[in-house]
């Protein structure tokens, strides 16, 4: 289980980083739509901390990923510069029509959650590993897919305009299903990682 002191450290500096990236986002309507599910998620996890025993790893893996998700709200996912930033740092960036930023960022989601839902399922049921670890792959996948109806909801309810830019689907008729199928790859990853270096006893 983690020291109490590591929620609280990690949402200041994930504060910060939301401030930071706030106070002037590539767009402002689509920055607030991004982050009606972020905000909440936080103020969520730290009030019931006590209740939800994740270890150390969990929770920077969960701050990893909110941290991810901020840098793209502030750009809105579809022009996230990082293509720059690679030919900046590394001399070289892959070129190609589409900004994967959010592509990368579903990936990321199967990848860092898969461990804290490992994490909340296992105290909450008594269930085989094998049948836990196939459980929180389903989960993923089903979070995974609630959130494209999601988007596609605020793509016809909201503004479609609006709408269009936060869904980006870059004019991908399978943006949906590509989303989900990275996002259940993360997990895939994930889970046989957590399994073949047995770290589900490690809750250090």
């Amino acid at each position: 289980m983690a020291p109490h002191w590591l929620p609280w450290v990690l949402a200041g500096l994930w504060s910060v980083e939301f401030v930071a990236l706030g106070w002037a986002p590539s767009d402002r309507h689509a920055w607030l739509l991004e982050n009606l599910l972020a905000v909440p998620l936080v103020i969520g996890l730290l009030i019931a901390r006590r209740r939800v025993p994740f270890s150390s790893t969990s929770w920077l893996l969960i701050f990893t990923f909110l941290a991810l998700h901020e840098v793209g709200s502030h750009y809105t996912y579809s022009h996230v510069p990082w293509m720059d930033w690679s030919e900046q740092l590394l001399g070289w960036a892959p070129s190609g029509p589409r900004n994967p930023y959010d592509r990368f960022l579903h990936f990321a989601f199967g990848l860092l959650w898969t461990r804290p839902l490992q994490e909340l399922l296992s105290n909450a049921l008594a269930a085989h590993p094998g049948l836990l670890r196939a459980l929180v792959i389903c989960v993923i996948s089903a979070l995974s897919g609630a959130y494209e109806l999601m988007e596609w909801g605020t793509a016809v309810i909201v503004d479609p305009g609006l709408g269009a830019g936060f869904v980006g689907a870059q004019g991908d008729i399978w943006d949906a299903q590509k989303d989900m199928a990275l996002a259940l790859a993360g997990s895939v990853i994930a889970t046989g990682w957590i399994w073949g270096s047995n770290v589900e006893e490690d809750r250090a």
